[in-house]
């Protein structure tokens, strides 16, 4: 029986790492669901990650999610589940990123990255996720040297074959899913998702639009401004202002409706006024839903104009960056 396993993966967006709970008859049903989840934040982050590249300093990434069958509890019963032999599968790829148009897929099994044989890596044990982080390591070194790089993989069996993987230029965060957890934050570096968010339940565009907010702390560089200037309730404030202002500035320049934004903020406020839509360290939702409607106008003058909303030059901050 499964009780627990760990789920590690590699995004060309970053690392992730998350138990999950399968019963001793859903391992294939539970991997599936995982994947559909994870495939979705990745798309969603993808989008939203090169769209909005010309405006951060990016760096050349491929959309890929991997999965080590050693961080589970019971590896033969999962590499049963995939259909794999070895230990390195694709957990999900982005929607339109280099991994897809190559055609890698969910479940293909790696045979070498960078022509590093998966067969040589150290053995693994069960929560141990530095074999996978390697790997993360492994591409993200081919990009920066070569900007793509080859993996070798095999589908159901069939012979393995090589592929040239090409890279695209994104904003550096990696977006994740974690497990026990209703939360959405960010880290400087990373989207940290819980898989019981309720927002993973809304439309494409508001889910967008709750990824933005945590992506515009990344981006505008948040979290080490208040390492600096201090952790105050009106400091916190101040920078949860300026992600939500951000918010529809990355839905626009990703295909999304910018207002999307605001609905997401008239969704969830109503029903969540005790939790941080009324806390001190943020301006009430409804408040928060204005602020954003502030840019639109903004957004819409530049996007009449033919240009893209460039919010690295005409985005207002309220901080000293």
């Amino acid at each position: 029986m499964i009780a627990a396993f760990a789920r590690v993966a590699i995004v060309a967006l970053g690392l992730v790492a998350s138990p999950v709970i399968a019963g001793p008859d859903e391992d294939r049903a539970a991997l599936v669901r995982l994947q559909q989840e994870d495939a979705r934040l990745q798309s969603i982050g993808w989008r939203l990650a090169t769209a909005n590249a010309p405006f951060c300093a990016p760096r050349p990434s491929i959309g890929l999610l991997l999965q080590d069958m050693a961080n589970f509890t019971e590896p033969a019963r999962m590499r049963a589940a995939t259909g794999i032999a070895g230990d390195i599968v694709v957990q999900a790829v982005a929607a339109g990123s280099p991994a897809e148009i190559v055609g890698l897929a969910a479940n293909d099994e790696i045979v070498a990255i960078d022509r590093r044989a998966m067969a040589d890596l150290p053995p693994a044990k069960a929560g141990d996720w530095q074999r996978l982080a390697s790997l993360h390591d492994l591409v993200d070194a081919a990009l920066d040297r070569d900007g793509e790089v080859r993996i070798a993989f095999r589908r159901a069996g069939d012979e393995s074959r090589e592929v040239t993987v090409g890279s695209n230029l994104t904003c550096p965060s990696r977006f994740e899913l974690i497990d026990n957890s209703e939360r959405a934050v960010a880290d400087g570096k990373r989207v940290l998702i819980g898989r019981k968010f309720a927002g993973l339940d809304y439309s494409e565009d508001e889910l967008a639009a709750a990824l933005a907010h945590e992506f515009a702390h990344n981006l505008l560089g948040h979290r080490a401004w208040l390492r600096e200037a201090g952790r105050k309730r009106a400091n916190i404030r101040l920078t949860e202002r300026e992600a939500d202002r951000l918010m529809p500035w990355l839905l626009a320049n990703a295909g999304y409706p910018p207002e999307a934004a605001a609905r997401f903020f008239e969704r969830w406020g109503p029903g969540n006024g005790g939790w941080i839509f009324r806390a001190r360290t943020h301006d009430g939702w409804d408040e928060r839903s204005d602020f954003v409607r502030a840019e639109l106008s903004a957004i819409e003058s530049l996007r009449a104009n033919g240009s893209a909303a460039d919010w690295r030059t005409h985005f207002r901050r309220e901080i000293e960056p």
